[in-house]
Order: structure tokens, then C-alpha cells, then sequence
């Protein structure tokens, strides 16, 4: 037996991330009564800041998220999403790409930037190892510029560990516009598993889930909007007899790490600053925090552990790639996603590159090691054209997808001021539709 709750909302929104959260303080801002439902806890920012916490909240605690093939890939499940462990960067991505296809979205990207308060590293937060970096890289022709970041330098601390939660909210994450969102009448229900669609004559009228104790429950609205990411939605949607979960990217990277004499970039900013290639892939200084680095070092044990130990003196690239969209999710959760033979060309070119720069700004080159490949932006599983139309609906009324699993192609690049500005256009679209 289901537990069955009267309709509470307007507007059912499942997750919390980017998407969902956006879209939630948008709607609510206009009037509507929005019920978010999140699988993952709600967790203060003041708890957040460590490796022990951060690695509980990702799937799998981030050790054992991999596809079939080994690649792994990176999630939290929690209030807020993933957003509240990256690393803050705000650069805009397949604009033109979107637009090709009918979503011009130049006045929402401006609006989104504004909104967040993006702006690129001021000088001052440049530190010794990423300055060090970016002269290297200058002088073997890859030129870094500062990184634009949703960051408030005013709180900001330096204290690199973006990756596990900033404990200052210095950084922009999916609460703030979460948190406005509740404080204009949307509710917050987390801990529920969200397991399908519930549909009447092909349109949709709510959602059915699981508790924390396993039991069935389910809640009734008049829309039901997927945000739930690039894994998650097409879970859902698959489960609700909608074709989705092809066509997956990873936006695929590699880092490139080796040991300086001095300090390095443990107690800077992450990702200061950037340098784009014409060949496909970012390359941005960028370090892991010790204990991921176990898993993805490709190393004997023994020298991966030295290399941890010295933590602080390590300097490190990331190469970051837009993959070809060739992997699956499949309803059971399993993820299917190999690199092809030109993801990997671009990865090796990357880290071809990194290491001339390591060696350039003085790392030793007997502990320069690049890391196995992995995968941060999972996405394009129930893309624009494929699964939703150009307003975001599926072949189901009523029933629409909001994340970054409808981006048509891999950006390559950080995904969440695309997403942002995507849910405002959406929002604005969905207001004009009647309750």
C-alpha cells in the first residue's frame, strides 16, 4: 500500500541541484506553490569543509561511482546537489549551440551572471603556485586567464577545499536560490527516493516515491518537472515508460599532478585560472584532496601514499574534455560510458601539455603522474530534441525535465550558469501556461 497525500502544490520539482533549485525560487517568486522533493539529507554549509562529511554525501562516497568500463563519475546526493561541492567556476557554455536550435538565451545568461555575482579571480587571489602556473604555462604558449568564479572574495578564505563545501559560504551553491525559494512559500521534503511519474490519460499528476524507511508514498501536483541530473532524470523517466538514458556525457578530465620543492596549491583557491584550447579540452591548476587521490592515482600503493603525504607541496593540472556522447543509464542505476578513441586523443594531448607546464614551474618530474579518467557533469541522457522539446516537455503533458541531462552535447566546460539561465527562460515559459 502507497501512502497518498492530497495535492499540495502546483508545481512537483524533483531535486534540489542547480535545476530544481533555480526553478523553485523562479516559480515561487511568481506565485506558485512549489513542492521540492530530494533524495538526499539537508546539510548546514558550517558542517561541510571536510573530506570525512563531503565523501558520505557523494554516490557511493565517490570511491566506487564508476561505469562499466571503470570510468568513474562524480554526484552528491543531498540539498543543493553537487553544486556545493564544485569549485565555484561561472563560465558560460553552449550558447551558440543552443541557440542553433531555437533557445537564445543571452538575456538570461546576463540576468544569471548578475544574479550570482559572477566575476573573474581577482589578482589578489591568485596564489604563489597558480601565479607559478600560469607562467609557466605562458611560456610554452598556453596562456591561463583568471577564472570567472561565483565567489564573494569578501568571505573568501583561500583555504582550497571548494571540492568538500565551503564552510564561509563564500561560494555560490544551489541553497541560495533553495533558500529563497522556502522563504516564498515553496516546501522542502528530503530523505524521499523518487521512483516514477504517475500519470492520468498521458498527462502527468504527481510522483511516486520511497521513504527513508522503504515504504511507498506518493504526491500529487499539476506538473511534475525532473531535475534530478544527468543520472537521476532518465532513472525516472525510464521507470515511467519514457525512452531516455542515451546519449550520456561526462565532460571527461584527467589531472596531472607532481611535487614541487616549495608549497603548492593545497591552501589556494581551486581553479584560479584557465586556459581554453582550440583542440577541445580546458586546462586549469587544480589538486585533489588527499584522500581522493587513493583511487585515482595509477600508481603501486606505495608510492601513491608518498605522493599524498606531500600534499602540500603538490602542483596539479586538470585537463577537462567535451566527450563524445556515447554512454547509457540504464532504469536499474548501472551506467555504461567508455572513453572513445578521440576523448582519449584529447586527454592525452591535455596531459602532454600539463606536463611540460609541471616541469615548467618546477614540479619533479620523477612524481609527475596523471590520474585515471573520471567524469564530473554528467548529462545530455534525455537531451533537448531527443527526449524533451524545445520547452522542455517530454511526449507526456505535463511532465517536463529541467537539469543538465537535456543539453544537447557535452560542454566541456562547468555546466551551471548554462542551467541557471536555462531554468529562467523555462520559468519564464512554464508562468504563461495555466495552473
Amino acid at each position: 500500500m502507497s501512502r497518498k497525500l492530497a495535492i499540495s502544490a502546483d508545481i512537483i520539482i524533483v531535486g534540489s541541484g542547480v535545476g530544481g533549485a533555480s526553478l523553485s525560487k523562479e516559480l515561487a517568486e511568481k506565485g506558485r506553490k512549489i513542492l521540492i522533493i530530494e533524495k538526499g539529507p539537508a546539510v548546514s554549509l558550517k558542517q561541510m569543509g571536510s573530506e570525512f562529511l563531503c565523501f558520505r554525501l557523494y554516490d557511493k562516497c565517490g570511491l566506487w561511482s564508476k561505469s562499466r568500463e571503470g570510468i568513474f563519475y562524480y554526484r552528491t546526493i543531498m540539498a543543493g546537489g553537487t553544486s556545493v561541492v564544485s569549485c565555484g567556476n561561472a563560465v558560460r557554455s553552449l550558447e551558440d549551440k543552443l541557440k542553433k536550435i531555437g533557445i537564445d538565451l543571452s538575456k538570461e545568461f546576463a540576468a544569471a551572471e548578475r544574479e550570482l555575482g559572477t566575476r573573474p579571480v581577482p589578482e589578489k587571489f591568485l596564489g604563489p603556485a597558480t601565479r607559478r602556473i600560469m607562467r609557466a604555462a605562458r611560456k610554452i604558449g598556453a596562456k591561463m586567464s583568471p577564472m570567472p568564479k561565483l565567489v564573494n572574495f569578501k568571505r573568501c578564505v583561500s583555504c582550497g577545499n571548494c571540492v568538500v563545501g565551503c564552510r564561509t559560504c563564500a561560494k555560490w551553491s544551489a541553497l541560495a536560490p533553495l533558500k529563497l525559494a522556502q522563504k516564498r512559500g515553496a516546501s522542502l521534503i528530503t530523505g524521499i527516493t523518487v521512483t516514477r511519474v504517475l500519470t492520468s490519460w498521458n498527462r502527468a499528476i504527481g510522483v511516486e516515491g520511497l521513504d527513508h524507511k522503504g515504504k511507498k508514498i506518493r504526491f500529487y501536483a499539476n506538473k511534475v518537472i525532473l531535475a534530478a541530473g544527468g543520472i537521476g532524470t532518465p532513472i525516472i523517466l525510464q521507470n515511467s515508460k519514457i525512452e531516455a538514458g542515451r546519449k550520456l556525457f561526462l565532460d571527461l578530465f584527467t589531472v596531472t599532478i607532481g611535487l614541487a620543492k616549495d608549497s603548492g596549491l593545497a591552501k589556494e583557491l581551486t581553479m584560479a585560472a584557465v586556459y581554453h584550447s582550440r583542440q577541445g579540452f580546458i586546462l586549469s591548476p587544480f589538486i585533489d584532496p588527499p584522500f581522493a587521490l587513493a583511487s585515482v592515482v595509477p600508481v603501486p600503493l606505495r608510492r601513491n601514499l608518498k605522493i599524498a603525504l606531500h600534499h602540500n607541496r603538490m602542483l596539479g593540472i586538470m585537463a577537462k574534455i567535451s566527450d563524445d556522447s556515447r554512454g547509457r543509464v540504464y532504469p536499474d542505476g548501472k551506467i555504461e560510458k567508455k572513453a572513445t578513441r578521440k576523448d582519449l586523443r584529447k586527454l592525452a594531448q591535455a596531459a602532454k601539455i600539463s606536463r611540460k607546464i609541471l616541469l615548467a614551474a618546477g614540479a619533479d618530474p620523477k612524481t609527475i603522474v596523471t590520474t585515471r579518467i573520471r567524469g564530473a557533469h554528467p548529462g545530455g541522457s534525455a537531451a533537448i530534441g531527443e527526449v524533451v522539446n524545445k520547452n522542455l516537455e517530454t511526449k507526456m503533458k505535463g511532465l517536463f525535465v529541467c537539469d543538465a541531462s537535456v543539453l544537447p552535447v557535452a560542454p566541456g566546460l562547468p555546466p551551471i550558469v548554462t542551467i541557471v539561465a536555462l531554468a529562467k527562460k523555462f520559468a519564464k515559459n512554464l508562468i504563461k501556461e495555466p495552473i
